[in-house]
C-alpha cells in the first residue's frame, strides 16, 4: 500500500463545495488552516467532531469550538497535567469542526507530568463529593448570571433616572457590557465543564486498564457493568415523562394524551376537565428545569429544546402511556442492574490476591464515584447553560433587528463573535451621535454572501478525517467518547476488514439481536420508531431516552464506550454497536440486520428494505448480555 493511500487528504487539499468559496473569512483566523500552520497541521491526524456539530456551523456558532477546546486544553495540559495526553487542537474546515489529539512522547516529560497529576488529581479524587457539590453550585450560579443579561432597546432618550440618580453614564453601555458578559460566562462554563470531566474519564480508564491487565479475556462491557445501576441526573427528564404517563393513565387521560394533534390541541383538551387540569399542573412542574433539554447537543443557535417544541416530550409521554395502559412495565431495571453489578464485582474480585483485591476495591469504588459526572455534566452545561445562552443570543439578535441594523432575525449568526462586538459598538456609537449605523449596508451585503456559503457548506457531509493516521489510536478521549479507534480509522481509509455486508463499530452493549432497522436522523422522527425495530442514528443524546423503551437494538455512526448510547443501552440491557461511521448512510429503513454488541459488528441480512418491516414487532434472536465467568477469565498471575 502506498503512502498516499495510507493517509487522508491534508487540509490544503480540501476543495470547498461549489458556492462556498471564501468560507475561511467567516471564522476567527486561528480556527482555520493556514500556510503559517501547515507544517503542524499536515503532521497531525484530525477527525470530525460531528458529535457536537453535525452540520457546517454558522460563524457565531463557532464560539463553541473555541470554548470547548480551550477548556479541554487548559485542564489537560496546564492544570491537571495529564501524563500522556495534552489538549485537542481544533480547526474549522469547510464549515465543519475537526480536532486532533496531542500526545506526550518524551518519557521524561511523562514522568514529570505524572507527578503533578498524581498530586492534583489525587486531591480531587479524595474530596470528590465535596468538590462536585461545589461544582454544581458554580454551574447554577453561572446559569443564573446568564439569565440576568439583557439588551435594552435604544430609545430616543435615556431614562430620566440617568439624570435624577446622577448615574453619570448612559444605559446604552449595558448593551456592550452584557454582550461581553454573555461571551465571558460561556467560556467560564466550559472551563467548569472540564474541571471534572477528564478526571472522570481518568478514574474510569484506570479501573478499565487494571481489569484488562488482571483479566485478559474480560470484555469491555463487563467492565462497564461493574459501575452500572448508578442513579444519574441524565435519567431524570425521561423519568419525568414516565411519571406523567403513569399519571395520565391513573386519571383516565390515556386517550387524550395519545390522540393525534398539535401540542396546543392536546393541552387545550386536557384543560377542559378537572382531571386534565390536575395533570397539567404536574406537567408545568416538570417543565422547569427538566424540559430545558435540547433535541441534539445544543451547540448551534437553531436547535429546539423540549420546552420550545412540546411535541417532543408529549410524544414520549404518549408512547409510555400506551405501554402502561397495555400492562407493560416501563421502569428502568435499576435493582436488577445493581444485583448483576454486585455479582460481577464479587466474581472477579474472588480471583485476585488480597493485595490485588484491595487495589481493585479502591479502583471500582473510584470508577463508581466519578461515573455519574460523565453523564450528569451534560445536563448542566450542554442543556441548561446552553439553553439560556442561546435564548440570550436570540434576544441580542432581536435587539439588532429592532435597531434596524439587520434585516432578518437570524442575520446576527452570520457574524463571528469578534465581528459582532464591532457591529454592536457601531450601533451604540451611531445612536449616541445621532447618525445611521455606518456598517449597516456593509454587513447586509456580507451576510447575504455568507448565507449562500453556509447553505453550500451544510449541503455537504463532513469527511471523517484529514491528515496522517497514527499506527494505533491511543488517546482515551478519542476512543472512549468519540469511538475513534484504530479499526474505525482503517474503515475510513477503506482498509478495514468489514465487507460490503458488514459494518464494524465499538461494542457498546452486550447482546445479539436481529430485526429491521429504522434510520432516524433527528429526535423529532422518534414517533416513527416501532417496537422491535433496531434504531439507527447519527448519535443519541439524553433527550432520545424514550427510544430505548421501544428499540430492540441501537446502532450509531458516532460514539465510543462512554458515549450516551452505549451507557444507556447497558442500563436497559439493549444490544448496541456504536461508532460505525457509516450506518445512517449504508442502511435503509426496513433492511434486516444482525447486531452483535460484544463483537461490535452489524451484519446486513438483506440488500433491500423488507416489505413487512414497520408493521409490528420484529422477529428477534435475543442473546442475554452475559459476562465472562471466572472460569472463562484468564488471570495473569
Amino acid at each position: 500500500m502506498t503512502e498516499t493511500t495510507r493517509r487522508f487528504p491534508f487540509f490544503d487539499e480540501a476543495e470547498p463545495p461549489a458556492g462556498a468559496e471564501g468560507w475561511e473569512s467567516m471564522y476567527p483566523y486561528y480556527l482555520v488552516p493556514s500556510e503559517e500552520t501547515r507544517e503542524h497541521e499536515n503532521a497531525q491526524f484530525w477527525f470530525a467532531d460531528t458529535m457536537h456539530w453535525s452540520r457546517g456551523c454558522h460563524p457565531f456558532d463557532s464560539i463553541g469550538a473555541e470554548a470547548v477546546y480551550l477548556g479541554v486544553g487548559t485542564f489537560s495540559t496546564r492544570i491537571f497535567a495529564l501524563p500522556v495526553s495534552l489538549g485537542l487542537d481544533v480547526r474549522v474546515v469547510n464549515g465543519y469542526v475537526y480536532i486532533s489529539p496531542l500526545n506526550v512522547a518524551d518519557p521524561e516529560e511523562v514522568q514529570r507530568r505524572a507527578a503533578i497529576f498524581q498530586e492534583r488529581a489525587g486531591y480531587y479524587y479524595a474530596n470528590w463529593d465535596e468538590l462536585y457539590g461545589r461544582w454544581k453550585t458554580k454551574m447554577e450560579g453561572a446559569i443564573e448570571s446568564l439569565r440576568t443579561i439583557s439588551f435594552p432597546k435604544l430609545e430616543d432618550f435615556d431614562p430620566a433616572e440617568v439624570v435624577t440618580e446622577a448615574r453619570g453614564r448612559s444605559t446604552s453601555l449595558a448593551v456592550i457590557e452584557n454582550y461581553h458578559r454573555l461571551i465571558d460566562e460561556f467560556f467560564a462554563i466550559w472551563q467548569y465543564h472540564f474541571e471534572f470531566l477528564n478526571l472522570g474519564y481518568g478514574g474510569y480508564i484506570t479501573f478499565f486498564q487494571f481489569c484488562k491487565q488482571a483479566f485478559p479475556l474480560i470484555t469491555d462491557q463487563t467492565i462497564s457493568r461493574m459501575v452500572a445501576g448508578v442513579e444519574v441526573l441524565a435519567f431524570r427528564p425521561d423519568d419525568e415523562l414516565r411519571g406523567l404517563a403513569a399519571l395520565a393513565v391513573e386519571l383516565g387521560l390515556t386517550d387524550v394524551v395519545t390522540a393525534e394533534g398539535s401540542p396546543e390541541q392536546t393541552l387545550a383538551a386536557l384543560g377542559r376537565t378537572e382531571e386534565g387540569r390536575r395533570w397539567l399542573d404536574a406537567f408545568e412542574r416538570a417543565k422547569t428545569p427538566w424540559f430545558n433539554y435540547f433535541a441534539e447537543y445544543g451547540f448551534t443557535h437553531d436547535q429546539q429544546t423540549w420546552a420550545s417544541d412540546l411535541s417532543i416530550p408529549l410524544q414520549g409521554i404518549a408512547r409510555y402511556a400506551t405501554k402502561i395502559a397495555a400492562g407493560e412495565d416501563i421502569a428502568r431495571p435499576v435493582e436488577r442492574l445493581r444485583a448483576e453489578r454486585d455479582e460481577i464485582v464479587a466474581e472477579y474480585r474472588a480471583l485476585l490476591t488480597e493485595e490485588e483485591a484491595q487495589q481493585f476495591d479502591e479502583l471500582v469504588g473510584l470508577a463508581g464515584k466519578v461515573f455519574p459526572y460523565i453523564e450528569e455534566h451534560n445536563i448542566y452545561v450542554e442543556h441548561w447553560a446552553h439553553d439560556v445562552f442561546w435564548q440570550k443570543a436570540w434576544e441580542l439578535a432581536d435587539f439588532l433587528l429592532a435597531a434596524g441594523f439587520t434585516e432578518q432575525r437570524d442575520d446576527m449568526f452570520y457574524l463571528n463573535r469578534y465581528e459582532l462586538d464591532t457591529a454592536l459598538f457601531d450601533v451604540v456609537d451611531s445612536w449616541a451621535i445621532g447618525v445611521p449605523a455606518r456598517g449597516k449596508q456593509r454587513w447586509q451585503k456580507e451576510i447575504a454572501r455568507r448565507r449562500g456559503i453556509v447553505a453550500a457548506l451544510q449541503g455537504e457531509t463532513a469527511p471523517p478525517a484529514y491528515g496522517i493516521p497514527p499506527e494505533q489510536v491511543t488517546d482515551p478521549f478519542a476512543v472512549m467518547n468519540y469511538g475513534v479507534t484504530t479499526e474505525r480509522v482503517a474503515d475510513w481509509l477503506g482498509t478495514g476488514e468489514g465487507g460490503s455486508t458488514t459494518l464494524t463499530g465499538g461494542p457498546g452493549s452486550l447482546g445479539v439481536v436481529e430485526g429491521p432497522v429504522r434510520v432516524l436522523k433527528s429526535e423529532k422522527d422518534l414517533p416513527e420508531l416501532l417496537p422491535g425495530e433496531i434504531l439507527v442514528a447519527p448519535i443519541t443524546a439524553p433527550s432520545w431516552a424514550p427510544a430505548f423503551a421501544v428499540a430492540s437494538g441501537v446502532i450509531t455512526d458516532i460514539g465510543g464506550m462512554m458515549c450516551h448510547a452505549a451507557i444507556v443501552c447497558r442500563e436497559y440491557g439493549i444490544p448496541a454497536v456504536v461508532g460505525t461511521g457509516f450506518a445512517t448512510a449504508r442502511l435503509t429503513t426496513g433492511q434486516r440486520v444482525r447486531i452483535d454488541g460484544k463483537a461490535g459488528t452489524v451484519t446486513i441480512l438483506d440488500g433491500a428494505p423488507d416489505d413487512s418491516a414497520g408493521t409490528g414487532p420484529a422477529a428477534t434472536q435475543d442473546v442475554p448480555g452475559s459476562h465472562a465467568t471466572p472460569a472463562q477469565a484468564q488471570k495473569i498471575g
